[in-house]
Parts: C-alpha cells; sequence; structure tokens
C-alpha cells in the first residue's frame, strides 16, 4: 500500500474546517492538517499575494483520483492546487491507522 499526503488550499479558514470536515468523513483522508499561510504566486501575468490556508491530507494512493475531484468540485478557486507527495517512510503504527481509517 502506498501512503500519500495531498497538499490544497483555500482563502479562508471557515472553507479550511468544512473541507477538512469532509474529507474525513467521507473517507478520502484519514487526517487533515490546516495552517494559516501567506502565498506569492504568478496569475494571468501579475505577481499576486494572498493570505491562505493549507490542508495537508494523509491518505492512500489509491483514494488519490476521488480526493482530487472532490478537492475540485468544493473548490472556490479556477486552478486549485492540488500535489500528492510520496511518504517513503514512516511509523507502522501511524500508517496502519491510516489505511484502517480509509476502510
Amino acid at each position: 500500500m502506498k501512503y500519500i499526503i495531498v497538499i490544497t488550499t483555500v482563502g479562508s479558514k471557515k472553507d479550511a474546517e468544512e473541507l477538512a470536515k469532509k474529507i474525513v468523513s467521507s473517507k478520502l483522508g484519514a487526517c487533515v492538517q490546516i495552517n494559516e499561510i501567506k502565498s506569492y504566486y504568478a496569475w494571468k501575468g501579475n505577481l499576486e499575494m494572498s493570505g491562505e490556508f493549507r490542508l495537508m491530507i494523509k491518505t492512500t494512493d489509491d483514494k488519490y483520483n476521488l480526493l482530487q475531484e472532490f478537492i475540485i468540485k468544493n473548490s472556490e478557486y479556477d486552478l486549485p492546487q492540488i500535489i500528492a507527495v510520496n511518504i517513503e517512510k514512516g511509523y507502522d503504527k501511524y500508517l496502519n491507522w491510516i489505511k484502517e481509517e480509509l476502510k
């Protein structure tokens, strides 16, 4: 089984909390951590800056496509950030917990 962290962003704390609850209750992620961040990025030829909330979603590779669709459907952004990072190593009991929570 492959474990991943999916990273996405939203514009408000309320949206972050609602999305996190929906992801966990839908069994698309076992755990979602939320951090307040400041993002600088190029958008349509301009340098932009905005306050955002980053969601780090612990899940499995087989849930990625459903999770991606879910994020797109629930995003306010025209082009939501959705990035998956492989978990190369981790505490076996924690990784097993992720697997069990996603059944």
